[in-house]
């Protein structure tokens, strides 16, 4: 599976890097290939392509604030979840992505 997504909280710092880190390991572990965008204070990091969006099988939002960008996925699969859900269980989210993607 390719997936691309997003990744924001709401100081922009922690959160963010970790859900980022966290789906990265859980994905490349299940034999996934990933690409993670931040959007934070900094501004935005490891912004993904357009050719990269293109060829996602799904987009994961880990976001807990508005981000800029939205209109790039329209018509992919999204999945939108809060960056704690992503630090707390990332390889159950990934486990869930697949089966979301079977139906």
């Amino acid at each position: 599976m390719k997936i691309v997504g997003v990744a924001a909280c709401t100081s922009g710092i922690a959160h963010t890097y970790i859900a980022k880190e966290k789906l990265i390991r859980a994905a490349e572990s299940l034999g996934h290939t990933i690409h993670l965008e931040t959007q934070g204070t900094i501004g935005t990091e490891n912004e993904l392509t357009q050719e990269q969006i293109r060829e996602a099988d799904v987009v994961i939002l880990a976001i807990d604030i508005a981000i800029t960008g939205m209109e790039r996925f329209k018509g992919k699969k999204t999945i939108k979840v809060g960056t704690s859900i992503v630090t707390k269980a990332p390889k159950q989210l990934i486990l869930k992505v697949e089966e979301e993607l079977r139906r």
